[in-house]
């Protein structure tokens, strides 16, 4: 489901180029918007957080069926579905850095943190137009909330909060490392821009 990059098929679709060629080379929604447009990448960031939606409910509904295990599917499924957006096998393994899958599989599984986190990475965005700050910065935040927030910790399933821990350090440190060269670039003072005026 993660390996279904619906960037790499719209911007085709619509566009007629594939969108790692153009832009910034990444497979996901932002550089949809700055090299198709705003519509198509509406489209995506809804799609792809569909993907963790639909992942983590397949898994519940496992968990139910089996009747035991159930928090274990539900985690191992958001960080599989996140992986495959990264490394998609039907496009050579270039994808996405993961943060609207990463969303999808938060609000499902604590639509409250998954509320805080979005909130947090749309202010960070609109104060910095650096959508790799709000992601970074909502990533780090996740896994803090959860510490401290233990009678939230999995709403869809209950289960350890001490494995909801661990789980959210490998789902944040995922998009951490997808966005590394962003992070230099933060690091650096020369990370890009989003000028929405000049987005068709």
């Amino acid at each position: 489901i993660g390996s279904i990059n619906f960037s790499v098929i719209i911007s085709k679709k619509v566009a007629g180029f594939d969108v790692r060629e153009k832009g910034s080379g990444n497979a996901g929604t932002t550089n949809v918007l700055r090299t198709v447009g705003k519509k198509a990448s509406i489209i995506t960031l809804i799609c792809d957080i569909l993907k963790g939606v639909v992942a983590v409910l397949i898994a519940y509904i496992t968990g139910l069926i089996t009747k035991e295990g159930a928090d274990t599917l539900v985690q191992l499924a958001a960080i599989f579905v996140v992986l495959g957006h990264t490394f998609p096998i039907f496009f050579s393994f270039k994808g996405g850095k993961g943060v609207a899958t990463a969303l999808g599989v938060l609000l499902m599984i604590n639509w409250h943190i998954g509320l805080i986190c979005l909130i947090f990475a749309l202010v960070l965005m609109i104060l910095t137009k650096m959508v790799s700050l709000g992601s970074v910065g909502a990533a780090i935040l996740y896994p803090i909330l959860v510490l401290c927030m233990p009678e939230s910790t999995g709403y869809l399933v209950p289960g350890s909060h001490f494995n909801y821990i661990v789980f959210s350090i490998i789902l944040a440190a995922i998009v951490i490392f997808n966005h590394r060269s962003n992070i230099k670039r933060l690091l650096s003072g020369t990370e890009n821009k989003l000028d929405f005026k000049k987005i068709k």
